[in-house]
């Protein structure tokens, strides 16, 4: 989806396609281009597997979430595409909205739940629904760790501002005045994430688990450089030690 905005669609198909996914019916895709077309069925397709998975335990309520979810990115990305068609450089207030959705990982934190067992609830999908703490920290640290490793070359490939472009514009101030504050807040981001562990939440600690799990994976991919387009020796290291040379268990 992410590669359809940026990369290949045109601005009037992405609005065609964008609406599309905000109504979720199979009898839309005799609209799309071809290439959009084979998107669009095998993610109605998935979900609705999952769906017919899932009901078996009476969870099929939980689809609705991640349907949701999925239509936040697209609204998200179009978003996004949008600017980059206008030319526009939004302020960090009407940025980090959508760019935070836009990392994936609010859809992430909702999706990796659907298959877990009763200790999840719909009570749960609803807190992740409602600006919880620890997720807006999460995503919203994600989204400045990847701004800040990923900037030169998203904009050799002609790609939409991100953070960096925003606060240089709105504060007057250097990229490197803008880098500086942008890992300033990482840091105080983490101190969020971390309070939410020392205190009772909605949500029980194997859903803080699985954002807190989340949030490594950008530490590891995003901290010094782009782990995740450029895949090098840390990053292959990390791999390796987990699925192909893990520690033994005694």
């Amino acid at each position: 989806m992410d590669d359809i905005y940026d990369a290949y669609a045109t601005f009037e198909e992405l609005e065609i396609f964008t609406a599309a996914i905000e109504r979720w019916d199979m009898s839309c895709i005799d609209e799309l281009p071809d290439y959009m077309q084979i998107f669009y069925r095998t993610l109605l397709n998935v979900v609705d597997e999952i769906e017919e998975e899932i009901a078996k335990d009476g969870r099929s309520y939980r689809v609705y979430y991640a349907k949701e979810s999925l239509k936040a990115v697209a609204r998200a990305y179009f978003e996004e595409a949008r600017w980059f068609n206008e030319g526009y450089t939004p302020t960090m207030e009407e940025y980090l909205p959508a760019a935070i959705v836009s990392t994936g990982y609010p859809m992430l934190s909702t999706v990796s739940l659907l298959g877990m067992g009763d200790i999840v609830t719909k009570e749960t999908f609803e807190w992740l629904f409602n600006d919880a703490k620890i997720v807006r920290a999460s995503t919203t640290l994600f989204r400045f760790m990847d701004d800040i490793v990923t900037s030169k070359f998203e904009k050799e490939r002609g790609h939409v501002v991100c953070s960096i472009d925003c606060y240089m514009k709105q504060y007057g101030v250097s990229e490197q005045e803008a880098l500086d504050a942008l890992n300033k807040q990482v840091v105080d981001l983490w101190k969020d994430i971390n309070e939410e562990f020392l205190r009772p939440t909605a949500a029980p600690m194997a859903v803080l688990m699985r954002v807190l799990n989340l949030t490594k994976v950008v530490d590891l991919l995003y901290k010094g450089d782009d782990g995740y387009t450029r895949v090098r020796k840390v990053v292959k290291d990390k791999i390796a030690s987990h699925f192909i040379n893990p520690v033994p268990i005694i």
